[in-house]
């Protein structure tokens, strides 16, 4: 049995859907995976070596301190948020969801804490991500707003042109702003 893994013209693996075209991913994911597990490896060597300096440090106190040190990665661990034509995908750590941006029912902002996007689909896909991702990857921002103006032209997106118009503002201001820091005008 011959299993193939289709590549488009950046080496990334194509196919989720089967769509074609290229695929755009966050380019700091790499750097946060990094700092999660870092910040937990410190917690766990902090523990660990705080229990042994005390003297109380013994296999179930440092099982205890590992499953906190793995807890936390599991927590700061970010979605890894890619982009092709007509899809955006959110993996986890267990799971992935995605939506189809060519046919977008609803984009909203979510209450909490952080800020964060809801993108719903025809299909009852849902992918919730952090607004800032789609800030500092132009090429993401560019393919979810060229689908989600083909949604609008279908009438398929009911609900979400203000938080659309929102985020391309906010873009439109970093991106202005970061022009004005390398050009020295700021």
């Amino acid at each position: 049995m011959e299993r193939r893994i289709n590549r488009s013209a950046t080496g990334a693996r194509t196919g989720q859907a089967g769509l074609p075209g290229p695929l755009a991913q966050d380019i700091r994911w790499a750097s946060e995976r990094r700092s999660a597990i870092g910040v937990a490896c410190l917690l766990f060597t902090s523990l660990f070596v705080l229990d042994a300096g005390v003297g109380r440090l013994d296999v179930t106190r440092g099982a205890l301190w590992a499953g906190l040190a793995v807890l936390l990665f599991v927590i700061l661990l970010p979605p890894r948020v890619s982009t092709r034509p007509g899809l955006l995908s959110a993996r986890g750590l267990l799971v992935e969801h995605s939506v189809r941006t060519d046919s977008l029912v609803s984009v909203r902002w979510s209450d909490g804490v952080s800020q964060r996007m809801v993108l719903r689909d025809t299909q009852g896909g849902r992918v919730e991500i952090d607004p800032a991702v789609l800030v500092r990857n132009p090429a993401m921002w560019r393919r979810l707003d060229t689908d989600t103006r083909a949604s609008v032209q279908r009438g398929t997106l009911l609900c979400g042109a203000t938080a659309l118009r929102q985020l391309a503002g906010r873009i439109d201001r970093e991106t202005a702003h970061t022009v004005f820091q390398v050009s020295g005008l700021e």
